[in-house]
């Protein structure tokens, strides 16, 4: 009699550890879908550099600054948000962080002068490093231990909303004008109302979330002198992977008018087919990762790009649209393996492992823009293509890596 009377919390305690043990699709479908509305707004900065450049007067230098600017925001405040929310999760800050991407997109349809234009996008990148940190603890929580695949459901919204941006703004705002910015403004509403729907739940799993974090810590798999090295390796393939990256985002319609002459809209289209390979490819890195290892993935996805990047360059017209294709794919499969590896190598440190390698990706996206772009002015856009094409052979520096599936 006794065990068919037992304590309504005790059910409620076995209930929500069968719900963090399961994956839970629905909770990584959710902050997918937010991830892609929050990147589709931030695309939308770059994809509005011809457009600003045309209308405020800017050279590539400033645009340089632009990018700059959002990236610094979104990636000096990410570790700290990550190891902030580590001890004190706030699942409605994810909300939060979309209202300052509302108000930075707003501004941006009203932006007049270079000055207004920095402060809009940097309001963008706070939003976004107050999202990224909670939103990737998120999907650790509702992974059911599929790490890696949960990490590329989520990145897969991301880098689909990235590669949305520039066509929404090939039609919304290339045809009418700066203004019509504020529209996308919508999109942050949306999102703001899933985000709270989802903070819903993390809330009521938090208890046993803290039950569970509370047990002894679970120790390094290596040393630490190890453990430091392999954290530096990583930061430098995401340093060569979002250095190319901002090449790609920043520059490639630039590129693409000035070796091909083609329209703006063309050299638009063609961005989105970059990046819609970019979102394609997010989707193989995570699982394949948990299945034979993401040292094996990370090792593909750098070095393996390498090929293709170098013959981009001599590439025609045709060809360049299907390396850069190419390139998207495997680029793409290396940050959910990378995170998750990383996350694998310090324990218990899941916000402050996303915050920093989320934001050192931010930030060396707005460090390459502004030097590729002092870059472009000082020599030209197709030597910054060349030069850019040899970074990927830094995925070398994989083969020092240690093997955290071997050590398990």
């Amino acid at each position: 009699m006794s065990s068919t009377t037992a304590p309504p919390t005790n059910a409620a305690t076995a209930a929500a550890d069968q719900t963090v043990q399961k994956t839970v699709f629905s909770i990584l479908l959710a902050i997918s879908i937010s991830h892609m509305l929050n990147d589709t707004m931030q695309s939308l900065i770059p994809s509005t550099y011809p457009l600003l450049k045309k209308s405020l007067h800017l050279d590539f230098g400033q645009l340089g600054l632009v990018t700059f600017a959002f990236q610094l925001t979104a990636s000096l405040l990410q570790p700290f948000v990550g190891l902030y929310t580590d001890k004190r999760p706030q699942p409605y800050s994810l909300a939060a962080g979309m209202c300052f991407t509302l108000v930075g997109l707003v501004l941006l349809s009203r932006a007049s002068s270079f000055s207004m234009v920095l402060l809009s996008v940097a309001l963008v990148g706070v939003g976004s490093s107050i999202f990224h940190p909670e939103a990737s603890r998120l999907a650790y929580l509702a992974s059911g231990g599929k790490r890696g695949l949960a990490q590329s459901i989520f990145q897969l919204g991301g880098n689909a909303g990235a590669s949305l941006g520039p066509l929404l703004a090939a039609q919304i705002v290339a045809p009418y004008g700066q203004s019509n910015i504020i529209w996308f403004g919508l999109f942050a509403l949306l999102a703001i109302g899933i985000l709270l729907r989802t903070a819903g739940w993390y809330s009521r799993n938090l208890g046993n979330r803290k039950k569970r974090t509370a047990a002894p810590a679970e120790p390094l798999p290596f040393s630490k002198l190890r453990v430091a090295t392999a954290l530096l390796i990583l930061l430098v393939l995401i340093f060569s992977k979002y250095f190319y990256m901002a090449s790609m985002s920043s520059y490639y319609t630039f590129y693409l008018l000035d070796k091909f002459h083609v329209s703006v809209q063309t050299s638009q289209m063609m961005l989105f087919l970059f990046l819609f390979a970019v979102a394609a490819g997010t989707m193989i890195g995570g699982p394949i990762g948990d299945r034979v290892g993401r040292k094996y993935v990370i090792w593909f996805s750098i070095l393996g790009v390498a090929p293709f990047t170098l013959m981009l360059p001599y590439a025609n017209l045709f060809w360049t649209g299907v390396l850069s294709a190419v390139i998207g794919v495997i680029l793409a499969s290396a940050f959910s393996a990378i995170l998750v590896y990383a996350q694998e190598l310090v324990p218990g440190k899941v916000g402050l492992i996303g915050g920093l390698f989320f934001g050192l990706a931010f930030g060396m996206g707005g460090i390459g823009a502004a030097v590729l772009g002092r870059l472009a002015d000082q020599t030209s856009i197709r030597h910054v293509f060349h030069l850019c094409a040899f970074l990927p052979l830094l995925g070398m520096l994989t083969a020092f890596l240690p093997n955290p599936e071997k050590k398990r």
